[in-house]
């Protein structure tokens, strides 16, 4: 059983920055984590990944520049640096951890576990 729990969502203006965070617990031997995100209306969307091992890191095009995933092991726990932050990144934020490598397939079906999601709004 694996928990996930996400914070650092909030409230930012147009060019702004938001830290999120996810503490992993359980059994996360997995090799992929990522991060997702669901616009009001919309279906689920990844946004960055990050091998576990080799620290490789995949990005979504909405995400390449401004976005940064990270980990710290010693920590259990996934960041994703947003910056330069736009009203359409305003969406549920997601961390999530996957049995398969990472790849540039998005599917969400690829993970199989999922923390609670934390809200991030950016206003113009």
């Amino acid at each position: 059983l694996v928990y996930l729990v996400e914070s650092g969502g909030g409230s930012v203006q147009a060019g702004g920055s938001l830290r999120l965070s996810c503490v992993a617990s359980g059994n996360i031997a997995s090799p992929c984590m990522g991060w997702f995100r669901q616009l009001p209306g919309k279906q689920r969307e990844g946004v960055a990944s990050i091998d576990r091992r080799s620290l490789i890191t995949y990005y979504t095009d909405s995400a390449k520049g401004r976005f940064t995933i990270s980990q710290d092991n010693a920590k259990n726990t996934l960041y994703l640096q947003m910056n330069s932050l736009k009203p359409e990144d305003t969406a549920m934020y997601y961390c999530a951890l996957s049995p398969y490598y990472c790849s540039y397939a998005w599917g969400d079906h690829r993970y199989t576990s999922w923390g609670q999601g934390t809200q991030v709004t950016v206003s113009s």
